[in-house]
Protein backbone atom coordinates (compact mmCIF):
# COMPACT_ATOMS: atom_id res chain seq x y z
CA UNK A 1 0.00 0.00 0.00
CA UNK A 2 2.74 2.57 1.01
CA UNK A 3 4.76 1.58 -2.81
CA UNK A 4 1.87 2.31 -4.29
CA UNK A 5 0.64 5.55 -2.15
CA UNK A 6 4.49 6.69 -3.28
CA UNK A 7 3.96 5.95 -7.08
CA UNK A 8 1.19 7.89 -7.05
CA UNK A 9 2.89 10.84 -5.50
CA UNK A 10 5.55 10.46 -7.72
CA UNK A 11 3.33 10.25 -11.38
CA UNK A 12 1.49 13.68 -9.95
CA UNK A 13 5.00 15.13 -9.36
CA UNK A 14 5.93 14.23 -12.56
CA UNK A 15 2.71 16.38 -13.70
CA UNK A 16 3.58 19.31 -11.45
CA UNK A 17 7.49 19.29 -12.73
CA UNK A 18 5.68 18.43 -16.50
CA UNK A 19 3.91 21.88 -16.16
CA UNK A 20 6.68 23.52 -14.33
CA UNK A 21 9.23 23.22 -16.77
CA UNK A 22 6.41 23.62 -19.76
CA UNK A 23 5.60 26.99 -18.57
CA UNK A 24 7.89 28.62 -20.01
CA UNK A 25 6.79 28.16 -23.14
CA UNK A 26 4.41 31.22 -23.13
CA UNK A 27 7.13 33.64 -22.13
CA UNK A 28 9.14 32.16 -24.95
CA UNK A 29 6.79 32.59 -27.69
CA UNK A 30 6.21 36.10 -26.51
CA UNK A 31 10.57 36.42 -26.64
CA UNK A 32 9.82 34.95 -30.41
CA UNK A 33 7.10 37.30 -31.38
CA UNK A 34 8.93 40.49 -30.05
CA UNK A 35 12.26 39.26 -30.88
CA UNK A 36 13.59 39.96 -27.86
CA UNK A 37 14.59 39.11 -24.46
CA UNK A 38 13.11 42.12 -23.13
CA UNK A 39 13.93 41.61 -18.65
CA UNK A 40 13.74 38.32 -18.69
CA UNK A 41 16.67 36.03 -17.29
CA UNK A 42 18.29 32.87 -18.18
CA UNK A 43 19.25 31.72 -14.81
CA UNK A 44 16.47 29.72 -13.70
CA UNK A 45 16.99 28.02 -17.29
CA UNK A 46 20.46 26.96 -16.90
CA UNK A 47 19.87 25.56 -12.95
CA UNK A 48 16.93 23.69 -13.90
CA UNK A 49 19.29 22.45 -16.91
CA UNK A 50 22.06 21.31 -14.40
CA UNK A 51 19.20 20.28 -11.81
CA UNK A 52 17.69 18.12 -14.61
CA UNK A 53 21.13 16.50 -16.25
CA UNK A 54 22.36 15.38 -12.47
CA UNK A 55 18.91 13.94 -10.97
CA UNK A 56 18.08 12.11 -14.55
CA UNK A 57 21.65 10.40 -14.14
CA UNK A 58 20.48 10.21 -10.32
CA UNK A 59 17.74 8.12 -11.27
CA UNK A 60 19.34 5.78 -13.38
CA UNK A 61 20.25 2.28 -12.43
CA UNK A 62 23.95 3.28 -12.55
CA UNK A 63 23.32 5.45 -9.59
CA UNK A 64 20.18 4.23 -8.04
CA UNK A 65 19.31 0.46 -7.18
CA UNK A 66 17.29 -0.70 -10.66
CA UNK A 67 14.58 1.00 -11.50
CA UNK A 68 13.38 2.03 -8.03
CA UNK A 69 13.14 5.68 -9.09
CA UNK A 70 11.96 5.56 -12.81
CA UNK A 71 9.80 8.61 -12.25
CA UNK A 72 12.38 10.50 -11.75
CA UNK A 73 14.62 9.79 -14.84
CA UNK A 74 11.46 10.31 -17.16
CA UNK A 75 10.37 13.89 -15.99
CA UNK A 76 13.79 15.10 -15.69
CA UNK A 77 14.73 13.54 -19.32
CA UNK A 78 11.80 15.62 -20.64
CA UNK A 79 13.35 18.74 -18.40
CA UNK A 80 16.78 18.66 -20.24
CA UNK A 81 14.90 18.89 -23.68
CA UNK A 82 12.72 21.98 -22.95
CA UNK A 83 15.57 23.61 -20.98
CA UNK A 84 18.07 23.26 -23.45
CA UNK A 85 15.38 24.46 -26.43
CA UNK A 86 14.70 27.43 -24.31
CA UNK A 87 18.38 28.28 -23.49
CA UNK A 88 19.22 28.13 -27.18
CA UNK A 89 16.05 30.96 -28.00
CA UNK A 90 17.35 32.83 -25.31
CA UNK A 91 20.85 32.77 -26.93
CA UNK A 92 18.86 33.67 -30.26
CA UNK A 93 17.63 36.63 -29.34
CA UNK A 94 19.87 38.26 -27.01
CA UNK A 95 22.44 40.91 -27.36
CA UNK A 96 26.11 40.35 -27.92
CA UNK A 97 26.59 41.19 -24.24
CA UNK A 98 23.73 38.51 -23.27
CA UNK A 99 25.04 35.51 -25.58
CA UNK A 100 28.45 35.77 -23.77
CA UNK A 101 26.95 35.80 -20.45
CA UNK A 102 25.04 32.71 -21.29
CA UNK A 103 27.82 31.11 -22.87
CA UNK A 104 29.83 31.86 -19.44
CA UNK A 105 26.98 30.08 -17.37
CA UNK A 106 25.95 27.34 -19.63
CA UNK A 107 29.10 26.00 -20.39
CA UNK A 108 30.48 25.00 -16.70
CA UNK A 109 27.18 23.86 -15.87
CA UNK A 110 27.62 21.20 -18.85
CA UNK A 111 31.53 20.60 -17.72
CA UNK A 112 30.22 20.18 -14.38
CA UNK A 113 27.30 17.60 -15.25
CA UNK A 114 29.78 16.05 -17.47
CA UNK A 115 32.90 15.53 -14.76
CA UNK A 116 29.92 14.25 -12.25
CA UNK A 117 28.84 11.19 -14.67
CA UNK A 118 32.24 10.45 -15.08
CA UNK A 119 33.34 10.47 -11.34
CA UNK A 120 30.50 8.68 -10.22
CA UNK A 121 30.57 6.01 -12.88
CA UNK A 122 34.38 5.18 -12.78
CA UNK A 123 35.43 6.03 -9.41
CA UNK A 124 32.94 4.73 -7.07
CA UNK A 125 32.00 1.09 -7.48
CA UNK A 126 28.30 0.63 -5.61
CA UNK A 127 24.94 2.36 -5.59
CA UNK A 128 25.03 3.62 -2.26
CA UNK A 129 28.51 5.73 -2.65
CA UNK A 130 27.24 6.54 -6.65
CA UNK A 131 23.87 7.86 -4.77
CA UNK A 132 25.43 10.24 -2.31
CA UNK A 133 28.04 11.86 -4.53
CA UNK A 134 25.48 12.46 -7.21
CA UNK A 135 22.76 13.27 -4.78
CA UNK A 136 24.95 15.42 -2.22
CA UNK A 137 25.70 17.46 -5.84
CA UNK A 138 22.16 17.44 -7.01
CA UNK A 139 21.29 18.89 -3.85
CA UNK A 140 22.85 22.17 -4.49
CA UNK A 141 21.56 22.04 -7.82
CA UNK A 142 18.04 22.04 -6.74
CA UNK A 143 18.50 24.75 -4.12
CA UNK A 144 20.24 26.62 -6.73
CA UNK A 145 17.08 25.87 -9.33
CA UNK A 146 14.26 26.95 -6.71
CA UNK A 147 16.31 30.19 -5.26
CA UNK A 148 17.23 31.30 -8.77
CA UNK A 149 13.93 32.90 -9.25
CA UNK A 150 15.06 35.04 -6.44
CA UNK A 151 16.54 37.21 -9.09
CA UNK A 152 12.91 37.97 -10.60
CA UNK A 153 11.63 38.46 -6.87
CA UNK A 154 13.92 41.26 -6.98
CA UNK A 155 12.78 42.43 -10.17
CA UNK A 156 9.50 42.18 -8.88
CA UNK A 157 10.41 44.33 -5.74
CA UNK A 158 12.03 46.90 -7.73
CA UNK A 159 9.63 47.71 -10.53
CA UNK A 160 6.65 46.65 -8.41
CA UNK A 161 5.07 44.92 -11.36
CA UNK A 162 4.91 40.61 -11.59
CA UNK A 163 5.20 41.16 -15.27
CA UNK A 164 8.44 39.02 -15.86
CA UNK A 165 7.62 36.98 -13.06
CA UNK A 166 4.59 34.57 -14.39
CA UNK A 167 2.08 33.19 -11.76
CA UNK A 168 1.94 29.92 -13.61
CA UNK A 169 5.50 29.39 -13.34
CA UNK A 170 5.33 30.06 -9.59
CA UNK A 171 2.08 28.15 -8.94
CA UNK A 172 3.86 24.98 -10.60
CA UNK A 173 7.58 25.89 -8.40
CA UNK A 174 5.23 25.39 -5.52
CA UNK A 175 3.65 22.13 -5.92
CA UNK A 176 6.27 20.58 -8.38
CA UNK A 177 8.76 20.50 -4.88
CA UNK A 178 5.88 20.26 -2.37
CA UNK A 179 4.90 17.03 -4.59
CA UNK A 180 9.15 15.63 -4.89
CA UNK A 181 9.18 16.67 -1.01
CA UNK A 182 6.50 13.95 -0.05
CA UNK A 183 7.91 11.70 -2.57
CA UNK A 184 11.82 11.78 -1.37
CA UNK A 185 9.99 11.83 2.31
CA UNK A 186 8.02 8.49 1.48
CA UNK A 187 10.96 6.98 -0.38
CA UNK A 188 13.32 7.57 2.99
CA UNK A 189 15.57 9.56 0.89
CA UNK A 190 17.03 12.99 1.60
CA UNK A 191 18.90 13.63 -1.79
CA UNK A 192 15.14 13.96 -2.91
CA UNK A 193 13.26 15.58 0.30
CA UNK A 194 16.24 17.66 1.13
CA UNK A 195 16.15 20.14 -1.78
CA UNK A 196 12.26 20.75 -1.80
CA UNK A 197 12.18 21.39 1.66
CA UNK A 198 13.55 24.73 0.39
CA UNK A 199 11.57 25.35 -2.84
CA UNK A 200 8.38 25.01 -1.77
CA UNK A 201 8.68 27.62 0.62
CA UNK A 202 10.26 29.59 -2.12
CA UNK A 203 7.40 29.24 -3.89
CA UNK A 204 5.07 30.10 -1.52
CA UNK A 205 7.14 33.34 -1.31
CA UNK A 206 6.41 33.69 -5.24
CA UNK A 207 2.93 33.63 -4.96
CA UNK A 208 2.69 36.01 -1.93
CA UNK A 209 4.73 38.39 -4.11
CA UNK A 210 2.71 37.79 -6.91
CA UNK A 211 -0.27 38.37 -4.87
CA UNK A 212 0.71 41.80 -3.33
CA UNK A 213 2.10 43.63 -6.86
CA UNK A 214 -0.59 41.75 -8.83
CA UNK A 215 -2.78 44.92 -8.79
CA UNK A 216 -0.67 47.19 -8.66
CA UNK A 217 2.10 47.62 -11.66
CA UNK A 218 4.55 49.51 -12.68
CA UNK A 219 5.69 53.15 -13.83
CA UNK A 220 4.29 52.18 -17.30
CA UNK A 221 7.39 54.10 -19.90
CA UNK A 222 6.63 55.50 -22.72
CA UNK A 223 7.09 53.39 -25.54
CA UNK A 224 9.18 54.98 -28.62
CA UNK A 225 6.40 53.89 -31.05
CA UNK A 226 3.45 55.82 -28.73
CA UNK A 227 5.64 58.66 -29.09
CA UNK A 228 6.29 58.81 -33.10
CA UNK A 229 1.92 57.90 -33.04
CA UNK A 230 1.54 61.00 -30.87
CA UNK A 231 4.00 63.20 -32.82
CA UNK A 232 2.74 62.45 -35.81
CA UNK A 233 -1.24 62.95 -34.44
CA UNK A 234 -0.26 66.39 -33.11
CA UNK A 235 1.13 67.19 -36.28
CA UNK A 236 -1.74 66.24 -38.71
CA UNK A 237 -3.55 67.90 -35.69
CA UNK A 238 -2.02 71.48 -36.23
CA UNK A 239 -1.80 70.98 -39.81
CA UNK A 240 -5.47 70.57 -40.05
CA UNK A 241 -6.08 73.69 -37.63
CA UNK A 242 -3.73 76.00 -39.57
CA UNK A 243 -5.43 74.96 -43.02
CA UNK A 244 -9.05 75.64 -41.36
CA UNK A 245 -7.45 78.68 -40.24
CA UNK A 246 -6.46 79.98 -43.14
CA UNK A 247 -9.01 78.92 -45.51
CA UNK A 248 -12.20 80.93 -43.45
CA UNK A 249 -10.72 84.20 -44.36
CA UNK A 250 -10.62 83.42 -47.93
CA UNK A 251 -13.97 82.43 -47.72
CA UNK A 252 -15.50 85.01 -45.30
CA UNK A 253 -14.28 86.96 -48.54
CA UNK A 254 -15.37 85.50 -50.92
CA UNK A 255 -18.96 85.88 -49.51
CA UNK A 256 -18.24 89.94 -49.01
CA UNK A 257 -17.12 89.49 -52.73
CA UNK A 258 -20.55 88.21 -54.01
CA UNK A 259 -22.65 90.55 -51.75
CA UNK A 260 -20.64 93.22 -53.06
CA UNK A 261 -21.23 92.24 -56.80
CA UNK A 262 -25.14 91.62 -56.26
CA UNK A 263 -25.58 95.09 -54.75
CA UNK A 264 -23.79 96.93 -57.37
CA UNK A 265 -25.84 95.09 -60.19
CA UNK A 266 -28.97 95.81 -58.29
CA UNK A 267 -27.63 99.34 -58.15
CA UNK A 268 -26.99 99.48 -61.88
CA UNK A 269 -29.77 98.03 -62.99
CA UNK A 270 -31.94 100.87 -60.44
CA UNK A 271 -30.24 103.54 -62.52
CA UNK A 272 -31.14 101.79 -65.87
CA UNK A 273 -34.58 101.56 -65.29
CA UNK A 274 -34.38 105.56 -64.02
CA UNK A 275 -32.52 106.77 -67.01
CA UNK A 276 -35.10 104.71 -69.05
CA UNK A 277 -38.40 106.44 -67.30
CA UNK A 278 -36.70 110.11 -67.67
CA UNK A 279 -36.36 109.37 -71.34
CA UNK A 280 -39.81 108.78 -71.88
Amino acid sequence: MEEKFRLAVGISGNAASMLLYAAPIFTFSKVIRKKSIEEYSCVPYIMALLNCVLYTWYGLPVVSYKWENFPVVTINGIGILLELSFILIYFYYASTDGKKKVAMMTLPVLLLSSSVVLLSAFAFHDHQHRKAFVGSIGLVASVAMYGSPLVAMKKVIQTKSVEFMPFYLSLFSFLASSLWMAYGLLSHDLFLASPNLVGSPLGILQLILYCIYRKRGGVKQPQKWDLETHSEKFEQHLEVKEANTDDKPIQYLKVDEEKDDEKANQLHLQLVVADATKAN
